[in-house]
C-alpha cells in the first residue's frame, strides 16, 4: 500500500491506482438508449424462427410452452408438427390426451402437454376459442405463469407487458449488476422490475424477443460474446470486468438416484405397454411395467400379479440410465416372451390403469423416451430403434 502523506487521513474506500472503473449512470436515457440499440440490433441478427413469422397468441402460446427447458433446434419440428395436426386452438381442445402425448413423445416434461390441452379446453370453452390479451387473463388460465403471459401479451398483442426467462435472467443480471442469487425471491424481483422499467411502449414484442435472443446467442453462460453485444457500452458487468461472474447461482441440490425394474414382455411382434394414471411422473404415458427395485424377480412378481405366469423365462437384457431434472434413473430392463394367446390377459394395479400389447411400430400413443430406450435395449426392432434415437 502506498504511503501516506503526512497529516492525510486514509478514507476507506481508496483504491490502490489502477485501471478506471467506467461508471453506468441508470437512468430513462441510459434505458432508452438500451431499448433502441437491442431492437436494432434484433431487426438484423434475429434467427429466422418459424414462431416469429406470426402474430397468432395460439402458435405464440404452443412455442413457448415447448421452449420450456427444450432447446430451440428440438423444439421446431415438434412445433411444425402440432399445428400441422392442430392448426386452432379449439382442435388441440378437441383431441384426446392419448393424440396429444403421442404427438408430443421424445419431447419430455410431458405434464406440459398434459397443462396445454387442459388450457385450450378452457380458451376454447371460455373464451369462445379466441386467447385474451390481457396478461392477467392469461395467467388464469391453466399452466400460463407471468414469463409465457408476458411472452403472448406483448408479441401476440403488442400489450407493454415485461418477461423474464433464463435468458433474460442472465442478460439482466448482467446488464444491471445483479448480485442477488437469479434465483432467489430478492434476485427475481430484482429482475422483473428491471424487465418492467426497460420494456417499451411501442413494439414491446420485439424488445422482448430481443433480450431472448441475445441471451440465447451472444450474452451466454460461458464466454459471453461481449464484443458482438449491441449493449455492452451500457452494461454495469462489463464495465465492472463481472462478465463471467454474473449471474450469481446457487449451488443445485444433489440429483437423487432412483433404480427400478422393466418387464418387456412380447407376445409375437406385440409388446406389452402399461398406462400411466394421471398425475405425477410420466403421467398419461405408456410404458412397459416397471417397479421399483433392481431385482429381476420384482418384475416377475408385478407381472404374475397382471395375470402372466410366474414361470415366466425373464432375462436381463441391459440397463438403461436417464436423468430427469430432479432424478437419475437406472433402469434394470428385463426381457420375456410368451405366447399369443397371453395377449388379451394383462391386468395391471396402481400406478397403471390400463394395459394393452401394442405393436413396436405404432405412433397413436404417448410414449417417453425413457421407455423408448427400454424397449429398444430389449428389441432388435428397427422401429423401436428409430423411435429412441428421436
Amino acid at each position: 500500500m502506498r504511503k501516506k502523506a503526512k497529516g492525510q487521513v486514509a478514507l476507506p474506500f481508496e483504491r490502490e491506482p489502477g485501471p478506471p472503473v467506467v461508471t453506468i449512470e441508470p437512468g430513462p436515457e441510459r434505458d432508452h438508449e438500451v431499448v433502441i440499440a437491442l431492437g436494432a440490433w434484433f431487426d438484423g441478427a434475429a434467427r429466422d424462427l418459424p414462431w416469429r413469422r406470426t402474430r397468432d397468441p395460439y402458435a405464440i402460446w404452443l412455442s413457448e410452452v415447448m421452449l420450456q427447458q427444450t432447446r430451440v433446434e428440438t423444439v421446431i419440428p415438434y412445433f411444425e408438427r402440432f399445428l400441422s395436426r392442430f392448426p386452432t386452438v379449439r382442435e388441440l381442445a378437441l383431441a384426446e390426451l392419448d393424440e396429444v402425448l403421442a404427438l408430443w413423445s421424445g419431447l419430455g416434461y410431458y405434464r406440459r402437454a398434459r397443462v396445454m390441452h387442459l388450457a385450450a379446453r378452457e380458451v376454447t370453452e371460455h373464451h369462445a376459442g379466441a386467447f385474451p390479451g390481457d396478461a392477467a387473463a392469461l395467467r388464469a388460465l391453466p399452466g400460463i405463469g407471468a414469463y409465457t403471459a408476458g411472452a403472448v401479451a406483448s408479441i401476440a398483442f403488442d400489450r407493454r407487458e415485461p418477461l423474464v426467462d433464463g435468458n433474460v435472467a442472465r442478460v439482466l443480471s448482467r446488464l444491471e449488476g445483479i448480485d442477488d442469487d437469479i434465483r432467489s425471491a430478492a434476485g427475481q424481483k430484482l429482475l422483473w422490475q428491471a424487465a418492467a422499467r426497460l420494456v417499451p411502449e411501442a413494439r414491446p414484442g420485439r424488445f422482448n424477443q430481443a433480450l431472448m435472443e441475445l441471451g440465447a446467442t451472444v450474452c451466454t453462460p460461458r464466454a459471453p460474446r461481449c464484443g458482438a453485444c449491441p449493449v455492452s457500452g451500457h452494461c454495469v458487468a462489463r464495465a465492472t470486468g463481472r462478465e463471467e461472474e454474473l449471474p450469481v447461482i446457487a449451488p443445485k441440490r444433489e440429483v437423487p438416484s432412483v433404480r427400478m425394474v422393466a418387464a418387456v414382455v412380447w407376445a409375437g411382434s406385440r409388446v406389452l405397454l402399461a398406462r400411466r394414471e394421471e398425475g405425477g411422473l410420466f403421467g398419461g404415458l405408456w410404458e412397459p411395467p416397471m417397479v421399483p427395485s433392481d431385482s429381476i424377480d420384482e418384475a416377475r412378481t408385478l407381472l404374475a400379479d397382471a395375470g402372466i405366469p410366474a414361470t415366466l423365462a425373464l432375462h436381463e437384457a441391459g440397463r438403461v440410465r436417464h436423468i430427469l431434472t430432479h432424478r437419475r434413473m437406472e433402469v434394470t430392463v428385463a426381457r420375456a416372451e410368451v405366447s399369443e394367446a397371453w395377449r388379451c390377459r394383462a391386468k395391471l394395479a396402481s400406478p397403471y390403469e390400463k394395459a394393452s400389447w401394442l405393436d413396436p411400430s405404432a405412433s397413436e400413443v404417448g410414449v417417453s423416451t425413457l421407455a423408448r430406450k427400454i424397449v429398444s435395449t430389449a428389441s432388435p426392432s428397427a422401429a423401436w430403434a428409430e423411435r429412441a434415437r428421436r
